[in-house]
């Protein structure tokens, strides 16, 4: 059986530096990225608040579409998360939550 995965965005502040990525255990990366160990991006820019995810039944939707979130212009990605998450809050307790239980 084959395992699901989740595309996600971080920020550092609303309509701040965006990041994208894909993982099959959002809850682990999350966990990197708080601690500085997720990407090299991410700790240069303070990027840590999960403002975007996004379940996939396979990691090869989950990668598609995070190669698709990297093409879109700027504006389109803020749009995307404003119409889910118009304050811009943090996601991660939620998330975790929701895989957890």
């Amino acid at each position: 059986m084959r395992k699901g995965g989740w595309t996600y965005i971080l920020t550092n502040k609303p309509r701040g530096v965006l990041y994208m990525g894909v993982t099959s255990h959002l809850p682990a990366r999350m966990s990197q990225h708080r601690t500085g160990t997720g990407s090299a991006f991410c700790r240069r820019y303070g990027i840590k608040t999960l403002v975007l995810a996004e379940w996939h039944e396979t990691i090869e939707e989950a990668i598609s579409r995070e190669k698709a979130l990297k093409a879109w212009q700027r504006g389109w990605k803020i749009r995307l998360i404003e119409e889910t998450n118009p304050n811009w809050n943090d996601l991660f307790e939620h998330i975790v939550q929701a895989t957890t239980h």
